[in-house]
C-alpha cells in the first residue's frame, strides 16, 4: 500500500468543538490560525453524538465541524470515536462492557470500556468505522485515520475466557501441551477439559495483578488480550480500507505502556502515534528513551506526536507548569528523536468534567494573551519557517538496546529475586548511560535476524529473563560474524513459557558468554557492594549479585567488597569467533555504567559529546545533510563545546566550531552539509 506523506509539519492537536455552541469554533479559528495551527485532530470520543441510537447515524455536526476546518484550511486527523461507547449500546447489549481482575461486571462508564472480545463491540465498531470513511474518506485533506484512543486495559470476562480457549487452541493444538508448557503439575493444576482453563484474574490464579500461580497462564494471557485488542485495531482499519485504500491509518500508543506488545502492533499501524506525558520529575533520558521506542518498534521510521500538553497535565499526583520555554525543547526534544509532527491535547480546554484543568492552547481566559498561547504560536512560526526538509530524517544509530513485552511481563510475574527488580528500570539504565555521551540508540525488538543485527556495532539486551526460540542462535551468529553483545544479571533463565532453561544459567547464553551462573544474592536496599575493575577503577553495585565461573571469558571486574563471593568475577568479556559478549553480573551504580560505556567508546569510537546531564546532543539524517540538535532540557544556563560548522535552522544564522552558549531550554537545530 502507498501511503500520503504529510506535505508539512503537522502543528495542532485535539479538537473537541462538540462541546461548545457553533460561535465558539469561529473564534478558534481566528485563535489557531493566528498560532499558524494548521492541523486538528477530531472525533475522538462522539460515538454518542455520530451514532445516538442503534438505526441511525448523525454526522451533521461532524459535517459542520469538518467543513469549517477545511474552509480555514486545516489540516485533518480525523478519529473513529470508538474509545468511548454510547450509553444506549451498554444499556442494551450488557456483553460490551468489560469484567474487571476482581471480577466485577462494569456497567456504562468512563472510556476505555468495551469488552475485545464482545461480538457486539466488534460489530458497531467496524461498522462505524466503515461509515466514516465512506462519509469522508476522499477529502483531500483528511491526512490520517485514528482509530480509537490509547487502547489498554484487560478483560476478565465469559467472553474473553471463550476467546482465550480458542486462542490457545490455535498456539497449542492440544490440552497435553498446554500442561507442559505451563508446568501444571506443580500445585495439581493439570487441566483435563479446555472449559476448566480460566482467565487469571482475582477468582483465579492470580496472587494480586502484579503475581500469579502459574506465570506461563498469565503470560499466555497477557498475549491474548494484547492479540484480541489488536484485533478491534485492524477490524476498524479494514472497514476504512474498503473505502479509503491510501491515507495512512495510525492510533496512539504510550511508549513503555505495559499492556501491549507495541512491536506486534506496529506491524499492522502505517505510522506510529504516541502521547508524551511525563512527570515534573521525570528524567530527561526516560522521555529520550521512550520517544526511541516509539521511532523503533517500526524499524526506525519517523513517527507522530500525537499528543503533550502545551502546559500542565491534570491526572498526575503533581501536575506542575512547563516552565517558560519548557514546551518549546521538549518539542525539539521528540524531533529530535524522531517525531514529524508536534501536536497537543488539547486545542481548547475543557470547561467540565475530569479533563477541565488539563492544559490547552486556547485556556478557560478565553484570550491569545496568556502566555501559553505565545509560546504556542512562537513554535508554530518557527516550525512553518523551518519547512520540510527535516521530515522522514533518520537517526544514524550503532547502539541498539532490545526492549520486548514478553520480557517484560515474564520478569514481573516471577516470584522473586527481589521486589526492586523493574523491567522497564533496567533498561533505562543502560539506556540513560549512552543517553549521558550522546550516543544514538535504536530500541529493537528480540526477533532480529543476524543480518539485521550486523548494523550495528553493540546490541545490549539487559535482563533479557526469557530467550524465546531463535533468538539465542541469532545472537551467537551476529557476534560470530564480528559483532559485540552486552547482557546482564537475570538473563537466559526461561524460555516462552517461563519454564527454567536445566543445566545452569545463563542457558542457551553460556557458550556465547563463557560463564556459567551458580546463585544469584539479592541485596536489600540499605545494602552495597564495592566491584573493581582490572585498572583498579572502584564502583558501588546493589540489587543482585551473580556468583559466577568463568568458562572461558575473563574477569574485567571482579567483587571487592562482598561476602563469601569475594574477588569473585562480577563482569566479564568472552571472546566468540571474530566479536565479543560481555556480562555484567550486578546492578552497577550510575558512575559504573557511565565507566563502562566509556571503555566502549573508546573501542569503537562512536560520535559522541560531553555535556551537562541537561544537555542533550541528537543526531537525524538525510541524504545530503546531518541535522544536529543541541537541546538544553534544562533551567539553568548551560555551555557546549561544538566542532561542527553549519547554519542553525532556527535563528538562520551561521554556526562556527567552539563553545556554544544555551540559555534555559533552549534550542538549535544545525544543519552540516555531508
Amino acid at each position: 500500500m502507498t501511503t500520503k506523506q504529510f506535505k508539512r509539519i503537522l502543528f495542532g492537536g485535539d479538537y473537541n468543538p462538540e462541546q461548545w455552541p457553533k460561535e465558539v469554533w469561529y473564534k478558534d479559528m481566528q485563535l489557531l490560525t493566528k498560532a499558524d495551527i494548521n492541523e486538528a485532530t477530531i472525533n475522538v470520543f462522539s460515538w454518542a453524538q455520530i451514532q445516538p441510537s442503534e438505526e441511525r447515524y448523525d454526522f451533521s455536526m461532524l459535517d459542520d465541524i469538518i467543513n469549517l476546518l477545511t474552509e480555514n484550511h486545516f489540516q485533518i486527523v480525523l478519529a473513529t470515536s470508538t474509545a468511548a461507547l454510547p450509553a444506549w449500546m451498554a444499556n442494551r447489549y450488557p456483553d460490551v462492557t468489560r469484567t474487571d481482575f476482581a471480577g466485577r461486571h462494569h456497567r456504562f462508564g468512563g472510556r476505555h470500556n468495551a469488552c475485545p472480545n464482545s461480538p457486539t463491540f466488534r460489530f458497531f465498531s467496524q461498522k462505524l468505522a466503515g461509515e466514516l470513511a465512506k462519509h469522508y474518506g476522499h477529502l483531500d485533506n483528511v491526512v490520517c485515520w485514528h482509530i480509537s484512543n490509547e487502547y489498554g486495559g484487560q478483560c476478565y470476562c465469559d467472553n474473553c475466557a471463550a476467546a482465550f480457549r480458542v486462542w490457545l487452541k490455535q498456539h497449542y493444538e492440544n490440552l497435553d501441551a498446554v500442561n507442559q508448557a505451563w508446568n501444571t503439575h506443580f500445585w495439581g493444576h493439570t487441566f483435563y477439559e479446555w472449559e476448566e482453563i480460566f482467565p487469571p484474574n482475582d477468582l483465579g490464579d492470580a496472587i494480586g495483578e502484579d503475581n500469579s500461580t502459574i506465570a506461563g497462564l498469565s503470560i499466555d494471557y497477557r498475549r491474548f488480550m494484547s492479540d484480541s485488542i489488536l484485533r478491534n485495531f485492524t477490524d476498524e482499519r479494514d472497514a476504512i480500507r474498503k473505502f479509503d485504500t491510501d491515507t495512512p491509518i495510525t492510533t496512539n500508543l504510550m511508549g513503555t505502556f505495559k499492556d501491549l506488545d507495541y512491536f506486534k502492533w506496529a506491524k499492522e499501524m502505517d505510522l506510529v502515534s504516541w502521547d508524551n506525558y511525563p512527570s515534573y520529575n521525570t528524567p530527561y533520558s526516560f522521555t529520550a528513551m521512550s520517544h526511541d521506542l516509539m521511532r523503533g518498534v517500526k524499524g526506525g521510521a519517523p513517527f507522530m506526536l500525537m499528543e503533550q500538553t502545551p502546559s500542565q497535565q491534570n491526572w498526575q499526583p503533581y501536575n506542575s507548569l512547563k516552565r517558560p520555554g519548557q514546551m518549546r525543547s521538549m518539542s525539539y526534544q521528540a524531533m529530535a528523536h524522531g517525531a514529524d509532527t508536534i501536536q497537543f491535547f488539547q486545542l481548547r480546554q475543557s470547561r467540565g468534567a475530569t479533563e477541565k484543568f488539563h492544559g490547552a492552547v486556547i485556556s478557560h481566559a478565553d484570550t491569545d494573551n496568556t502566555r501559553v498561547f505565545k509560546e504556542t504560536a512562537a513554535l508554530g512560526h518557527e516550525l512553518n519557517g523551518l519547512g520540510t526538509e527535516i521530515l522522514g530524517a533518520r537517526t544514524p544509530a550503532k547502539v541498539a538496546i532490545m526492549f520486548d513485552w514478553d520480557n517484560y511481563w515474564a520478569l514481573e510475574y516471577a516470584s522473586g529475586p527481589n521486589v526492586q527488580l523493574k523491567y522497564v528500570d533496567q533498561i533505562h539504565q543502560y539506556y540513560a548511560a549512552f543517553y549521558r555521551q550522546n550516543v544514538a540508540v535504536d530500541l529493537i525488538p528480540t526477533d532480529l535476524s543476524a543480518k539485521e543485527l550486523a548494523k550495528y556495532d553493540l546490541v545490549v539486551a539487559p535482563v533479557l529473563y526469557m530467550v524465546k526460540d531463535g533468538v539465542a542462535d541469532n545472537l551467537k551468529s551476529y557476534v560470530k560474524n564480528g559483532g559485540h553483545f552486552l547482557t546482564t544479571f537475570m538473563s537466559g533463565l526461561v524460555d516462552r513459557n517461563d519454564n527454567v532453561f536445566i543445566g545452569g544459567y545463563p542457558g542457551p547464553l553460556r557458550e556465547l558468554l563463557g560463564i556459567w551462573v551458580e546463585e544469584f544474592d539479592a541485596l536489600p536496599p540499605e545494602k552495597h557492594y564495592q566491584v573493581t575493575f582490572n585498572d583498579q577503577a572502584d564502583f558501588s553495585c546493589d540489587m543482585l549479585c551473580d556468583i559466577m565461573h568463568l568458562e572461558g571469558a575473563k574477569a574485567l571486574a571482579n567483587y571487592s567488597k562482598g561476602e563469601f563471593y569475594q574477588d569473585t568475577p562480577a563482569v566479564t568479556e568472552n571472546e566468540f569467533g571474530q566479536g565479543q559478549a560481555f556480562y555484567v553480573g550486578t546492578q552497577l551504580a550510575a558512575k559504573g555504567l557511565d565507566y563502562l560505556v566509556g571503555q566502549l567508546i573508546d573501542q569503537f569510537g562512536w560520535e559522541h559529546y560531553a555535556t551537562s546531564e541537561a544537555v542533550e546532543i541528537t543526531r537525524r539524517d538525510q541524504a545530503d545533510a546531518s541535522y544536529y540538535f543541541i537541546i538544553n532540557n534544562g533551567g539553568k544556563s548551560e555551555q557546549v563545546s561544538w566542532s561542527k560548522a553549519g547554519q542553525d535552522l532556527l535563528s538562520k544564522q551561521a554556526v562556527a566550531a567552539g563553545t556554544l552558549d544555551l540559555d534555559p531550554y533552549a534550542v538549535k537545530l544545525i544543519k552540516v552539509a555531508k
